[in-house]
């Protein structure tokens, strides 16, 4: 079967399971490590993939998801643009809830995550001094500066990405914020430098949807944090999600290309690796 080629993908993160209309179909994508449920569709004028890295309905944890399957599906699409979205909780002060930010660094305290194509007999130091690419970043806060609809975005900012599925102690908030970081996320981890090492720039647009551990209320007190108010903050802010992920995709330049990271035959020997087959809920391969 001939896969339908697109330069540009969008990942969306809690809260944001779908991008089109129901007459976009979804399909899996066989990869050498697993399945992928891959949509193409139109936004902004652009033909796009959408993945929702928790699946449809929000089934898959942080720590479960199958990193290396979604991005190598989306590298056999031809994507070379990956705009995503998170929730993030803010941990400095400068980020409040209600605040949308493109952060540019992160600083990784997951474990156990499969978090390197290069595995198998070829090792490729992925250098990683700025993991968002520059070019697109600078694309993604031009594009939401002219997005009224996007409301103000705040550029930059370190991410600490942590295992989950549980939120942070105050103490371990405390010690993200004194080591720099503005934000806390669980997903941003493995899946960008995987992106990098198959030519894939990637911006991410946070939404912070509460104070961390270590600058929240008491308990008891108003706004506790809980996934119950993490999710309804995110359902009132689609809206602009929404909008600023549309402007950030329709300002990617046709000819985007992520920097030379990785050598051209080092991805493209991964990209041909062996699939595996599409297994159905019988165990009968597709």
């Amino acid at each position: 079967m001939t896969r339908e080629r697109v330069t540009t993908a969008v990942i969306g993160g809690s809260g944001l399971y779908e991008l089109f209309d129901s007459t976009a179909v979804a399909r899996d994508i066989a990869t050498p490590y697993g399945s992928a449920r891959v949509t193409i569709g139109d936004l902004a004028g652009t033909r796009v993939a959408f993945l929702p890295r928790h699946g449809s309905d929000h089934s898959v944890a942080p720590h479960l998801i199958n990193y290396r399957a979604n991005i190598w599906a989306l590298a056999s699409l031809g994507v070379r643009a990956i705009v995503s979205s998170a929730a993030v909780g803010g941990v400095s002060a400068e980020y409040p809830p209600g605040t949308l930010a493109l952060p540019d660094q992160y600083i990784d305290r997951t474990h156990g995550r499969a978090d390197t194509f290069y595995d198998r007999g070829s090792v490729q130091h992925l250098a990683s001094a700025d993991p968002f690419d520059p070019t697109l970043a600078r694309i993604a806060a031009d594009a939401v500066a002219s997005a009224p609809a996007a409301g103000v975005v705040k550029t930059g900012g370190t991410v600490v990405v942590i295992q989950g599925p549980r939120f942070s102690t105050r103490a371990e908030s405390l010690w993200f914020a004194a080591a720099g970081a503005h934000l806390v996320n669980m997903t941003l981890y493995p899946e960008v430098p995987l992106a990098s090492e198959l030519g894939i720039g990637t911006v991410n647009l946070s939404f912070v949807t509460d104070s961390d551990a270590g600058l929240a209320p008491a308990a008891g007190e108003d706004d506790e944090l809980s996934a119950e108010l993490v999710f309804a903050r995110l359902r009132e802010a689609q809206p602009r999600i929404i909008a600023a992920i549309t402007a950030i995709v329709a300002a990617i330049p046709a000819d985007y290309r992520e920097r030379d990271l990785i050598a051209a035959d080092e991805i493209r020997a991964v990209l041909t690796r062996p699939i595996l087959p599409i297994e159905t809920t019988t165990g009968a391969a597709l």
